[in-house]
């Protein structure tokens, strides 16, 4: 049974971390975008030639975007599962315009921003919320654009404000990156070098897909 939060009458659909996979309708691909860090450093890896094991990269790298990669695997039936970012995110596009191409049929495609689990306060650690995470909102939304030019462009609204957000402030990606909550965050832990890679738009060629448990190029 349909629910008006399921996104299923577009081809183009755009939710938030584990919780908005599975409202989503069930689609072909699913791109997982985990800017800082995941999606970057795995796509990074493979693009030198990487065979990366999602358990091993959830636990070096990132357990969210780790998470959300293992939650669509498991999903029936089973979607392609991608990363994507800022750094391939063309690719991506031309990736999934090459499977709908293959299939000779529409492709849907759900794109699975991060969201991430911070302490709901500083003097609470053990309390939890889920913040927002503009990184990867602009690198869903240079995915969205980038399906725009390949002519797939029947969005969502949720698919189509993120589009409209990365055109908006494109120019200013880096910055945004440096200065949001996770930038600051690796910035402190000296990794200021990673959140500059990964602000890099269409660097790469590679697109990371799952298979068997490990992200290798497609």
């Amino acid at each position: 049974m349909s629910s008006p939060f399921d996104q299923s009458r577009y081809q183009v659909r755009l939710e938030w971390g584990d919780d908005g996979l599975a409202r989503l309708a069930a689609s072909d691909v699913v791109v997982v975008v985990d800017v800082l860090r995941f999606s970057s450093i795995v796509t990074t890896r493979v693009a030198a030639g990487g065979a990366v094991p999602l358990d091993a990269a959830a636990h070096a790298v990132s357990l969210n975007g780790a998470a959300t990669s293992r939650a669509a695997a498991a999903l029936d039936p089973a979607p392609i599962v991608l990363l994507g970012c800022l750094r391939n995110a063309s690719a991506v596009a031309e990736a999934i315009a090459d499977e709908q191409r293959r299939r000779g049929a529409r492709t849907s495609i759900a794109l699975i921003a991060g969201d991430e689990l911070v302490p709901a306060d500083a003097g609470a650690a053990a309390r939890t919320a889920r913040r927002f995470a503009v990184e990867d909102l602009l690198g869903a939304g240079a995915i969205v654009d980038a399906l725009g030019v390949r002519g797939i462009d029947h969005t969502s609204p949720e698919a189509a404000a993120a589009g409209e957000a990365f055109r908006g402030l494109r120019a200013a990606r880096r910055h945004l990156l440096a200065a949001s909550g996770s930038g600051q965050e690796l910035a402190e832990r000296g990794a200021h070098d990673e959140v500059r890679a990964a602000a890099e738009l269409d660097a790469s060629t590679a697109v990371p897909v799952l298979r068997e448990g490990v992200f290798v190029a497609l």
